[in-house]
């Protein structure tokens, strides 16, 4: 084992161009190489993909990969190819040539990694084909589909499990996601493996991105003046709307932001080439409703705004992610008003969904206002979600720039005497039924109005109760069980305060700002400090390597990714041996790319 581990370790180097392993990659790197299935969550940007595509050149034999986007699928072997790795996929978007190229490397064993989508081995060529292959690891990317898709649109997602024994022999079975609370990963073991994998689960943490939430005022205008501070940078901005899409994209072009729309309405050709665009140019906004992203693994995306709350914390985690995946400084933004809240209820309600899935996504919309409407740091709340505790961050709007709050412990103390009276049995409606004094068939069904809680929150709205238990849940006092119809109980903090041992605060201003709140409109850094003359070269290597992506037809981070590119413009290496020493410099993209740059350096040095 400890052969294979040095192996790898040096091919990190040669090949990635990576000096060591990042946080959490190389106790699962070993765990593959022991022959082990896992299961392994880990944040956008963590490097998941590294875990399965390092023992793939470790190890003898194939692994086959299976993504859930053509996009996914081309970018990956791009990579791959780029640093000198044989990968190839098969999918409907390729040339015959490319299939029939790809279909040979696979007859005579010259692949180490295989993409397809899992419609693909609903085929039984493709099955009698991996069984002449010699497949040695499946690798399942956005293993969270298996969940999310496989009850609805892809079944094929379900049958990956039998693929084992469908193509003959032990197949070591991986799968990874970015997100997948516990009901997930449960879904996520049932359906893809015989017996229980080794399971990790990383810290959910993107340090490097900076969380902000505010209440919509003039959204077009909030959007703008965001995107305005990251003047240059690419970006994506999230809409719930087709329509609001395309306006959008119109008024940033308008103000002279380089925009592009993105959702399933245009066509296939349009979006194929914004998409192309986005990836390959630097500088570029996409406008999009959620179809955009999934296929999307840009390391270079400075920012994140989402004009419109997302459909739930899951999803704002997966949408925020695509942001700052070379672990540079990113930013994020979300608007969320009142409307936004109500259409994710009727969506949710007007779903052909099974009662129980429509129980979860409830809970799950809860959670994410829990977090617009958080009385403290942000990332404290997203983490708690996720099950991790934390300290205050320093990077989000709150840490920041604070809220105003009040004493907010009777407040407190109402709620979880109604949670504790009830035997910590019931969700959040029944209880603010209780607290407001709203004698529904419920209340009565259980005798509810005679307890002493009854009525004691009149002077409160119902939609204020919402709000109140959504920050106490952020805060850690009260918990919510997804598992057991969204019943809430009072933690061990949440009794300190129940018996007034301890004193909480909450925000004042709910959903609707103060008058005159400062906007903050202080632009984005740059993610690595160079002086001018740095920041000229900077330019300099940034032309060139558009130049040879245009040339070659791939993005530009195929070439180089930013965080090289900055640390070539501080470092100035003059030496192939010395270029060989930046950030993700490996041995083909060196031979490739080297002397083109140093070209460049050697120019700017005086």
């Amino acid at each position: 084992m400890s052969d294979a581990l040095s192996q790898a370790r040096a091919l990190l180097h040669s090949v990635f161009g990576f000096g060591d392993f990042r946080p959490g990659q190389e106790e699962i790197v070993r765990t593959v190489l022991a022959g082990e299935n896992v299961l392994a969550v880990m944040p956008t940007g963590s490097g998941k993909s590294l875990c399965y595509q390092l023992p793939a050149i470790v190890r003898p034999g194939l692994t086959l990969v299976i993504s859930p986007l053509i996009a996914l699928m081309r970018d990956q072997v791009r990579a791959l190819s780029a640093a000198g790795v044989a990968a190839g996929s098969l999918n409907s978007s390729n040339e015959p040539a490319e299939n029939s190229r790809v279909l040979g490397l696979l007859r005579r064993r010259e692949l180490k990694l295989l993409y397809v989508a899992p419609e693909r081995l609903a085929r039984p060529d493709t099955v009698e084909m991996l069984a002449e292959a010699d497949v040695s690891m499946m690798a399942i990317d956005e293993a969270h589909c298996v969940s999310q898709w496989g009850h609805d649109f892809r079944p094929e997602y379900l049958s990956l499990g039998n693929l084992a024994r469908q193509i003959g022999g032990r197949l070591q079975t991986l799968a990874f996601t970015a997100t997948a609370d516990a009901p997930t990963r449960g879904d996520i073991v049932e359906k893809l493996f015989a017996q229980s994998p080794r399971t990790f689960v990383r810290s959910f943490d993107r340090p490097n991105l900076k969380l902000s939430f505010k209440a919509k005022e003039r959204s077009t205008r909030q959007v703008l003046s965001f995107v305005q501070a990251h003047q240059g940078e690419s970006g994506i901005i999230y809409c719930a709307s087709r329509r609001k899409v395309e306006e959008l994209a119109e008024a940033l072009t308008a103000a002279g932001v380089r925009a592009l729309p993105y959702h399933a309405g245009l066509d296939k050709a349009v979006r194929d080439a914004n998409q192309d665009a986005f990836q390959q140019e630097d500088g570029l906004v996409m406008t999009a409703t959620v179809a955009f992203g999934m296929g999307i693994d840009k390391p270079d995306v400075r920012f994140v705004c989402h004009a419109d709350l997302p459909a739930n914390v899951e999803a704002y985690y997966q949408e925020i992610g695509r942001a700052g995946r070379d672990g540079l400084p990113a930013d994020t933004l979300t608007l969320y008003g009142l409307s936004d809240m109500q259409l994710r209820r009727l969506q949710i309600e007007q779903s052909e969904s099974s009662d129980e899935r429509k129980r979860i996504e409830r809970q799950r919309l809860g959670a994410l206002l829990s977090l617009a409407e958080a009385p403290r740091c942000r990332r404290q709340t997203l983490l708690a979600y996720f099950g991790e505790p934390s300290e205050p961050c320093g990077n989000c709007d709150l840490c920041q720039e604070g809220v105003e709050l009040f004493d907010g412990t009777i407040e407190a103390q109402k709620v979880m005497s109604a949670v504790v009276r009830t035997g910590e049995r019931f969700g959040m409606e029944h209880l603010v039924a209780i607290l407001t004094g709203d004698l529904t068939d419920n209340v009565r069904k259980f005798n509810h109005e005679r307890l002493p809680t009854f009525g004691v929150g009149k002077d409160r709205k119902p939609m204020e109760w919402r709000s109140i238990f959504r920050q106490l849940s952020a805060v850690g006092l009260i918990a919510q069980d997804l598992m057991e119809h969204g019943r809430w109980w009072v933690t061990d903090e949440g009794w300190r305060v129940l018996k007034g041992e301890a004193k909480i605060e909450l925000r004042k201003d709910l959903t609707v700002p103060k008058a005159g709140a400062r906007r903050d409109r202080r632009a984005a850094k740059a993610a690595v400090i160079v002086d001018d003359a740095d920041a000229v070269l900077l330019d300099s290597l940034k032309a060139l390597r558009t130049r040879l992506a245009r040339a070659q037809n791939v993005p530009a981070y195929v070439v180089f990714s930013d965080r090289t590119l900055a640390e070539l413009a501080t470092h100035r290496p003059t030496t192939p041996g010395a270029m060989r020493e930046i950030h993700g410099v490996g041995d083909a993209k060196l031979e490739r790319y080297g002397t083109a740059f140093l070209e460049i350096i050697q120019g700017g040095v005086s």
